[in-house]
């Protein structure tokens, strides 16, 4: 994981207690005047107003902010978070008017936090290339596959920076990064300061310097070749580097009996959890679907599970009673078939509370692939070497190639979802569970991601 977005939200927290002392002091002349601090529920006030003020900033991307961006743009994304924090707020302090701080104190420690952390992004962006967080790239090859390594490293995003292309076989890229071979590979990656080495070879045969990339590796310099690389800068698989040896000696794809009971723990009590919540709405998602359509409240479609299994999956009825009366179609953006409640339904992910009772019965899992139609299976198994991989897990109600691709329905979409899917599977874990979770979040809100 890059160490930078591990680092920003630890010193906002730290922000976040520096902007609420100064708002103190600002307020009361002392710390030891302000009300709030002499409250023996201070504790639970500072780490309420942190964890408010982090979860605000994640949901308006503040850590994800292209290095280099203008200042303008990083300014008016501390804002809409501090707004969003000052809402959220509200709500709590509605809920328990114990752990209320003032008036005043809140607007000056929110105003204070948005100000700090303006300051420290833009700093820290006005020294990205100076930055000992990014680590330096050298890249063994210069043909297509160095050259599609080498332009994730260009974009402003990457927590890696291009040290050069060391001349290996034919050129596809820019000569003006391609660097010459001073004694061996340890001695040119040292001279060019990188800390990683990535084979990008087309055809290792013949060409591949094993003794040098030993030496690197026992000197400190980590060695990678390109699907790995590839995974860690892009959070998805290269499928077309892919082999199945490379599955079978790679360091994932592993589910140990504690992640499968932790899992199973995890979707029942969100899936309990939710419908506790959503049943009480039941009626009136019924009665807006009935009164719009004529037909069922449910709408129950085959949909192939773990192991390739078929599972009848549970939906709020969005589109019109005869939607497939010519087939089986994918279903496309802005589809025809969709009626005005069932296009809200759908944009607020309301359709998909039922899919809940099939987490309960362990048909899906709550975090997975998404399940699809066995029409499209057979067909994306035969065009799409991979596919089946997909279903070694429960598929899920929501997901890492959910979260983190729009929506899609061809052929290439489903190669770019399984991407993700794959990754998921490979790196399956409750840091990417979690993960996943608030991405859903920021995906319900806004209305982002695929289906």
């Amino acid at each position: 994981m890059e160490l930078r977005l591990v680092m920003m939200p630890i010193i906002d927290a730290l922000l976040a207690l520096a902007a609420l002392s100064s708002a103190a002091v600002l307020r009361f002349g002392s710390l030891s005047s302000s009300e709030e601090w002499q409250a023996g529920e201070f504790p639970v006030i500072c780490a309420i107003f942190v964890v408010v003020v982090l979860f605000s900033s994640y949901l308006m991307e503040v850590y994800t902010l292209e290095r280099g961006c203008r200042k303008r743009e990083i300014l008016m994304t501390c804002l809409q978070a501090g707004c969003a924090a000052f809402f959220l707020l509200s709500v709590v302090y509605y809920l328990e008017p114990g752990v209320m701080l003032g008036r005043g104190v809140l607007f000056l420690a929110l105003g204070l936090f948005v100000l700090y952390q303006f300051l420290l992004h833009a700093l820290s962006g006005a020294s990205e290339r100076r930055s000992p967080f990014l680590r330096r790239v050298l890249i063994l090859g210069t043909g297509e596959l160095a050259r599609e390594l080498g332009a994730l490293l260009g974009t402003t995003s990457s927590p890696f920076t291009l040290a050069g292309y060391l001349q290996c076989g034919g050129t596809c890229v820019s000569s003006e990064h391609v660097i010459e071979k001073e004694g061996d590979l340890l001695a040119t990656a040292l001279k060019n300061r990188a800390g990683i080495v990535v084979v990008a070879l087309a055809e290792r045969r013949g060409v591949l310097p094993l003794q040098e990339m030993m030496r690197c590796k026992l000197n400190g310099i980590e060695i990678l070749d390109a699907p790995a690389f590839y995974e860690i800068v892009q959070g998805k698989l290269m499928l077309e580097q892919m082999t199945p040896s490379w599955i079978i000696f790679s360091s994932g794809f592993r589910r140990t009996a504690l992640i499968s009971v932790y899992k199973r723990c995890v979707d029942i009590g969100l899936a309990v959890t939710g419908l506790l919540l959503s049943l009480p709405f039941f009626p009136l998602i019924a009665l807006a679907i009935r009164l719009e359509s004529p037909g069922p409240l449910f709408f129950k479609q085959v949909r192939v599970g773990n192991g390739e299994k078929p599972f009848v999956l549970y939906k709020f009825r969005s589109m019109r009673q005869d939607a497939e009366r010519d087939g089986a179609v994918w279903a496309v953006k802005n589809d025809a078939r969709v009626t005005a409640v069932g296009r809200f339904l759908r944009n607020s992910r309301i359709d998909e509370i039922p899919q809940l009772f099939n987490v309960l019965k362990g048909d899906m899992s709550f975090i997975g692939p998404r399940p699809e139609r066995p029409e499209f299976v057979e067909g994306l198994k035969r065009d799409i070497y991979y596919y089946s991989k997909r279903h070694t897990i429960k598929p899920g109600l929501t997901g890492w190639a959910q979260v983190r691709y729009p929506y899609g329905s061809t052929v290439e979409d489903a190669i770019e979802k399984l991407r993700y899917d794959l990754y998921y599977i490979k790196n399956i874990s409750l840091f990417l569970d979690t993960q996943i979770i608030f991405e859903t979040v920021k995906v319900v809100l806004f209305g982002r991601g695929g289906r």
